[in-house]
């Protein structure tokens, strides 16, 4: 079963959602990655405005690639989480729902994910080529300084995604190892 997703997402929506579950996203998400996090957790800290919404948002942890001539964007795989890990908590305090990379959470990443009621979703690594194929549109809308780690808006279409981590603490990485853990 594939559930469709339509950002902002809500308490109700993000409820509804198990780690396994497969879903595509259709609608506005924005990219963001090391940097970039570092600046808006900075800008939280000293009390100043972001430069994106976070409530509700799903922020995708993507390095793009250039785009070629009529195309929105070039290839668009997800980077690792874990060096998003630091500044996570901090946004999803702030409304940030979903999160897209590849890669574990930490315990600290996970616990925020329960007590905000978000989830973490993964893209499948590798296949940036075809991910970028659900893109219809994609700008620069700050931070355009950090070149490939500013923040993009982008509009998708049918973006495919995995629960890995919800809101009741169900890891879909620990859960395929125990699966096929010897006995």
């Amino acid at each position: 079963m594939n559930i469709h997703l339509t950002p902002p997402l809500d308490d109700k929506t993000i409820e509804h959602l198990r780690s396994g579950d497969r879903v595509s996203i259709t609608g506005v998400i924005y990219t963001a990655r090391d940097a970039a996090h570092k600046r808006l957790v900075e800008a939280l800290e000293s009390g100043g405005p972001l430069p994106i919404p976070l409530e509700g948002q799903i922020i995708y942890y993507m390095g793009p690639s250039p785009a070629r001539p009529g195309r929105p964007i070039g290839s668009a795989g997800p980077t690792t989480s874990g060096r998003m890990d630091s500044y996570a908590p901090t946004l999803l305090a702030r409304g940030l729902k979903g999160m897209i990379g590849k890669g574990n959470r930490s315990q600290l990443v996970r616990d925020a994910i329960k007590r905000h009621r978000a989830v973490y979703l993964a893209a499948t690594g590798g296949a940036g080529a075809l991910i970028a194929r659900t893109i219809k549109k994609a700008e620069v809308v700050a931070y355009e300084d950090l070149g490939a780690e500013a923040i993009r808006r982008l509009e998708v279409e049918d973006f495919p995604a995995v629960v890995i981590n919800d809101i009741y603490g169900g890891d879909l990485y620990e859960e395929g190892k125990a699966k096929y853990a010897r006995r």
